[in-house]
């Protein structure tokens, strides 16, 4: 077989097997082993661990893309040094995911402006690219969700949809009161998980404040309880990031 026919016919296997990223980059890996003088064995390793490699980053962009996130947002990027509350060893230990692999909940509970979206977006980013499923929502988007499928009568197949993620991350958690029906229907979401998935959420309402936001007190100690047991709690503070940002820029 010439050199141009088994190009050819490797091109054509390829397709026939899926293997995109050997069949993109088969001719410059052929020359860098003939310059490093590559053993079959290693260049046929070098060709298989290319299309894992690959095949591995695509996987983890398509599971942050389904996670839903509003905005891209790094743990690489958020400037610790703007919020002092915030141990970076503590961030950075989250960010392994091994919360999410034991099933434990996340609380990030501070003013607005302190990074609580931004380290919920990036934790749950970090999850998604470590294998996890992960599902992104603003509470209220999910409540409205949840009253809507009680009415459809798909109530059960929505809870389970949720129940199903690794890693559940509601944002926006006491921006706005719930009455009894959203509180509890949110509640049974909270059950589903319990002990089981993640949830991750981020509140600007201290724990002592949520009875502004599930007005039933038997209800709300419940909910705090699912959050909290076997929990992570990360306190933002009350200084706002954007605002002193915003501030330094004008003096600037």
């Amino acid at each position: 077989m010439s050199e141009e026919a088994a190009l050819a016919a490797v091109d054509q296997a390829c397709r026939a097997l899926r293997l995109p990223s050997i069949r993109a980059k088969t001719e410059d890996m052929i020359a860098a082993a003939e310059r490093e003088q590559l053993s079959y064995r290693a260049f046929l390793a070098e060709l298989l661990l290319t299309e894992c490699d690959d095949r591995s980053r695509r996987r983890s962009i398509r599971r942050v893309k389904a996670a839903g996130f509003p905005r891209e947002k790094w743990l690489g990027d958020f400037d610790f040094d703007a919020n002092p509350n915030l141990n970076p060893a503590t961030i950075h230990q989250l960010a392994t995911s091994t919360w999410v692999k034991d099933g434990q909940p996340l609380c990030l509970i501070g003013d607005s402006g302190t990074g609580k979206s931004h380290l919920l977006i990036a934790l749950g980013t970090a999850a998604a690219e470590a294998g996890y499923r992960v599902k992104y929502t603003l509470a209220t988007k999910l409540v409205n969700e949840l009253v809507e499928a009680a009415d459809e009568k798909i109530l059960a197949k929505t809870i389970a949809r949720y129940g199903r993620v690794d890693l559940l991350c509601i944002d926006e958690l006491g921006y706005m009161e719930l009455d009894r029906r959203g509180a509890d229907l949110l509640f049974q979401v909270l059950t589903e998980r319990e002990e089981t998935n993640s949830v991750a959420i981020a509140s600007n309402q201290s724990f002592s404040a949520w009875t502004k936001t599930f007005t039933d007190p038997r209800l709300c100690a419940a909910i705090i309880d699912r959050l909290t047991f076997a929990g992570n709690i990360i306190e933002t503070g009350s200084t706002s990031y954007r605002l002193t940002h915003a501030r330094a820029q004008r003096t600037g």
